[in-house]
């Protein structure tokens, strides 16, 4: 019975073993190409299928895989020889790679399992130990006692871990195992990567490593040198004092890693030739590979990790950052020179952020500086029209009008009954200040701004030309392939219910049907396909996710109908309190209306914002959850696109209503416009909208930049920290030994918080940069903002990546991907946007048209009783009328507001007249120029201005035609090679000729004499 149940396991067995011993989870034809011979495998050759047999077979056996090549340590004080847990209990072997786990065994076997040295002696003890429990597993205490029962999940996970750490040792990986730790019911499994698996690995990823061959780097000349020179020094105080940030005059060819071409390489200094960012890759790519086959399916890293077999897993930092006897390190100099606000003044080192947290990252800071260096050109420009606005205000001769008391202008009520007419001068303040940023500068600045955004794209492309040649990234596009397409857990898992429903019904089917008889070949081959990716095999169809598109589409019509909807309820919170304010007997009161209802309307607005901000974020993941994309790639993209839509709805429709819709609806006096029947539609201010946009656009920018990017980023990240040290102090036994044992670098790391993605990081600057650029017409200022608070940016997020998050798994990326596109979108709808503002809210338009169509003396003065139309109070509806109609001391009879119509006493009143259309079609007439000259002037400077620098492309060349050179040069020693070992053999073969066979083997050629 028993050899007829590890049948189909033998035979699996066996075709593991013809495999060659192949790495788990790699494809068969990379298994063939790259055969793993007896020096890359840690088990003997004898022992290989023992294990392979102990992993499949571990429900129908019931013993545990043997655990003999997990190293643990004899040591009482082994700190010293392993720098803190930097390195294995030997001194010598790098962590590369950390694997948490939550072990559950019994108290009384713990202390003494925890000591015992598991060799890797002989097969024969380990075949007598191979039925007993293993030490530190569970295994019986030093008393014999029997061990306690255990939950069924936390031996299903135990077995889990298992057989995955015994397909790491065969992938080649060394491992060590620490549960005398600091923290209270954590184990760690310690991973390191030995030379011939980093090799292995490095061709198999096609890693383009620097070679022996340097080239001179392309200098300028003449005076380009001279120029460059004198930048050199201006620039050097505010330089990194790092070693990668000096301009180099040299560089190594680089080439993708082979081990037949090992000569090619600097090997002088091994245990250097793989940075430790390099070596956490190479790890995370075996660990991501290799796969857990118990029950029908497979299961990788992050299968493992979201079904709580690992709690955490997770490369090393460096070492500490701050610290008088900490040894120097690349995370304390990126501390020093990087993450601190001492240095906000200077350059980022962009090649050490690379070489310690990867090309992603690294192209993610560049981007922010890039973004930030060229946000200064604008705040200045920004600062001139400001000023301009500033200079002249009191040579604005339509707020001198407004603020002249001799005009006696009398405006109708603002809102009903409890409203009174009102003098048009005491809005004067209102009009002086919309004269800062409604004036013709701002126009100019719209154009410059547009054409800004357009040069900053371009600026952005040839600098990530110029990162990816100097990071050897060009011509990657090749090896994104392997790591887009890894499947992620939840895809697995759902792809496993799947083909189990289907295996289900399949049962169903055969039990009506007679049963055929057993075919040995077949169920061969069933079991030899058993370790195929089941993601290979079964497939989501869009039927499968038929249901998540539907509820994707409902939640987010949903989520933007809220949106509107809370802006809905702000309009009717202003109404009602500008009405409320209106019967207040007090006159400061009432003369401050609008500017205290515009102020504690957008700050209810910011905090509503800043509340849905997080709300939609969430909404936006789980969203993309249950879409269950396939790749890492895939999720980041949807899930970007999800977010950015509801977070774009939600920060700018209040500032498009303001912008667009407000007093655009209003209707006229005697006839107007109700929300509900009962609230009248609010009105602009007799000096336009774009004031009181300003105001809407710079407290949500700034109140977002101050609360949700610093004080969140701050507060949040250390509120977090403060929690998990609570309950790590609280989990953990008080230590009564008089030597207090220092954590080690995976336990400080592991308090550290997980890295989650850029996406939020990306997420707050795209935002921003609408801020920037899509309502700069009413706002100059913003890029001034958007400066000041991207200096503290940086810094801020530096310091938490190197201080508060775990060190994030370097990923190889040659470009920031989707963000881009989103940023040519946003520039592009800049353009329309700003053409609309200037045409429509700003009363830009209707100043041209009158100066140039009906000023009599071609100046200004008239334009603002041009713009009002006359009201008979007489011909207000039932009702509405004001209460108090001799508030200002005298009966009114004629009201004005602001409106193209014909007077009561025309023919047609209070119709549109003539004056509106004509400025209409003035408004239309200037969208249409303005938008389509700015896109042609910015599609102009993407056109001048080439993707890659010349230097670059030079370079790029030159390093093609020294690489072809390099390898005809190979070539051409190789035959020389084997020229004269053919001229060799032809002098051997000759006295054989002429002499005979004897005389062959007679002469010195051949010691030994004939045989």
């Amino acid at each position: 019975m028993e050899e007829t149940a590890l049948d189909p396991l033998l035979t699996k067995a066996a075709a593991a073993v013809d495999a060659e011993g192949a790495p788990p989870g790699r494809p068969g034809a990379q298994a063939a190409a790259m055969r793993v011979n007896e020096k890359y495998s840690t088990l003997p050759a004898e022992d290989r299928s023992v294990h392979i047999i102990n992993i499949c077979a571990i429900e129908d056996i019931g013993y545990l895989p043997s655990e003999g090549t997990l190293l643990n340590s004899l040591s009482v004080d082994p700190d010293a020889e392993c720098k803190h847990g930097l390195y294995f209990r030997d001194g010598r072997r790098k962590v590369d790679y950390i694997l948490v786990y939550h072990p559950k065994r019994p108290s009384g076997s713990r202390t003494l399992a925890r000591r015992v040295q598991h060799s890797d002696a002989a097969p024969a003890a380990r075949g007598a130990r191979r039925d007993q429990p293993l030490p530190g597993k569970g295994s019986v205490g030093a008393a014999g006692g029997p061990e306690p029962p255990m939950d069924y999940h936390e031996d299903d996970k135990r077995f889990r871990r298992e057989e995955y750490e015994g397909n790491l040792l065969e992938a080649g990986l060394e491992l060590e195992r620490d549960e005398d730790t600091k923290i209270h019911g954590v184990g760690f499994v310690k991973i390191h990567a030995p030379w011939n698996v980093l090799c292995r690995e490095a061709e198999f990823l096609k890693l383009k490593m620097p070679t022996k061959k340097l080239y001179h780097i392309n200098e300028p000349r003449g005076l380009l040198k001279k120029i460059s020179s004198v930048l050199q020094k201006i620039t050097d105080p505010i330089q990194p004092k790092v070693a990668e940030h000096r301009p180099q005059t040299t560089k190594r060819l680089s080439y993708p890693f082979s081990r037949e071409k090992q000569h090619l390489f600097d090997l002088s200094d091994k245990d250097s030739f793989f940075d430790s960012k390099t070596r956490s890759t190479i790890v995370y790519e075996i660990l991501k590979r290799t796969t857990c086959t118990k029950a029908k399916y497979s299961m990788g890293i992050t299968s493992l990790l979201a079904n709580g077999v690992y709690s955490a897993a997770y490369p090393l930092h460096d070492g500490d950052y701050e610290g008088e006897n900490v040894d120097f390190n690349d995370r304390k100099l990126l501390y020093q020179e990087w993450a601190s606000y001492g240095v906000f003044y200077k350059y980022q080192p962009i090649d050490l952020v690379r070489k310690y947290f990867g090309e992603k990252i690294g192209l993610y800071f560049a981007w922010l500086g890039v973004y930030t260096q060229m946000l200064i050109p604008a705040s200045v420009v920004g600062i001139i029209v400001f000023l301009y606005g500033c200079a002249t205000v009191d040579e604005n001769i339509p707020s001198m009008e407004m603020c002249d008391h001799r005009q006696n202008i009398t405006m109708c009520p603002l809102c009903d009954k409890t409203c009174s007419y009102w003098k048009m001068s005491s809005a004067c303040a209102t009009a002086r200040a919309s004269h800062l940023f409604d004036n013709p500068a701002t126009v100019f600045f719209s154009v410059f701004m547009a054409l800004w955004a357009a040069t900053f794209m371009e600026h952005w492309k040839r600098k990530q030309m110029r990162l990816r040649y100097h990071w050897d990234l060009t011509g990657f596009e090749e090896e994104e392939e392997a790591v887009k397409d890894h499947p992620r857990a939840e895809y697995e898992a759902r792809v496993l219910e799947k083909s189990l429903r289907k295996e289900s019904k399949n049962k169903e089917k055969r039990r009506h049907i007679p049963e055929e008889p057993t075919n040995k070949w077949r169920q061969r081959v069933k079991t030899a396909m058993a370790g195929v990716k089941l993601t290979d095999k079964v497939k989501l169809t869009w039927r499968d996710r038929f249901p998540a598109y539907f509820t994707n589409l409902v939640s987010i019509v949903f989520m933007i109908a809220v949106t509107f909807a809370i802006v809905l309820g702000v309009i009717i919170y202003r109404i009602s309190t500008a009405a409320a304010l209106a019967m207040n007997s007090s006159p400061s009161v009432r003369s401050n209306i609008r500017v205290t209802v515009t102020a504690t309307a957008v700050i209810i607005n910011l905090v509503v914002i800043i509340l849905l901000d997080e709300v939609y974020g969430c909404i936006a993941r789980w969203l993309t959850k249950i879409e269950v994309p396939k790749t890492e790639k895939s999720f980041e993209e949807r899930l970007i696109f999800k977010a950015f839509l509801l977070k774009f709805v939600n920060s700018y429709t209040p500032i498009f209503y303001v912008a667009f819709f407000k007093g655009r609806f209003v209707g006229r006096p005697g006839d107007y416009v109700y929300i509900f029947r009962s609230f009248r539609m609010e009105e602009c201010a007799p000096g336009g909208c774009l004031m009181e946009l300003c105001i809407q656009l710079s407290i949500i920018m700034l109140g977002k930049q101050l609360i949700q990017n610093n004080l969140f980023e701050i507060g949040i990240p250390k509120m977090k920290k403060f929690i998990r040290y609570l309950r790590l102090r609280r989990q953990s036994p008080p230590d009564h030994d008089p030597y207090v044992k220092r954590r080690q670098r995976y336990e400080e790391d592991y308090t550290l918080e997980p890295f989650a993605g850029l996406t939020p990081e990306y997420m707050e600057m795209i935002i921003q940069f609408g801020f920037v650029t899509l309502f700069v017409a009413s706002f100059p200022l913003a890029p001034l903002f958007a400066l000041l608070n991207n200096i503290i940016e940086i810094r801020l997020d530096a310091k938490k990546f190197v201080t508060e998050l775990r060190r994030p798994v370097a990923v190889r990326a040659k470009d920031i991907g989707i963000w881009y596109n989103i940023l040519r979108g946003v520039g592009k709808l800049a353009v329309i946007i700003n053409a609309f503002v200037i045409s429509f809210t700003s009363d830009f338009i209707p100043r041209l048209v009158y100066l140039y169509m009906y000023s009599q003396n071609g100046t200004m003065h008239g334009f603002v009783n041009h713009t009002l139309s006359s009201f008979n109070v007489s011909d207000f509806q039932n009702g509405t009328a004001p209460n108090d109609p001799l508030d200002l001391g005298y009966e009114v009879q004629i009201c004005r507001y602001k409106d193209y119509r014909e007077p009561p006493w025309s023919e047609h009143k209070y119709d549109i007249s003539k004056d509106f259309w004509a400025v209409l079609a003035a408004r239309l007439a200037f969208v249409i120029v303005f938008q389509n000259l700015v896109m042609f002037m910015s599609d102009f400077v993407d056109w001048v201005i080439p993707d890659i620098p010349k230097d670059i492309s030079q370079q790029v060349h030159k390093e093609k035609v020294l690489m072809v050179e390099l390898f005809m040069r190979e070539e051409q020693g190789k035959q020389q090679l084997l020229d004269t070992w053919m001229d060799k053999d032809r002098k051997k073969d000759e006295p054989c000729n002429n002499h005979g066979p004897k005389a062959c083997l007679d002469s010195p050629e051949y010691p030994g004499g004939a045989l």
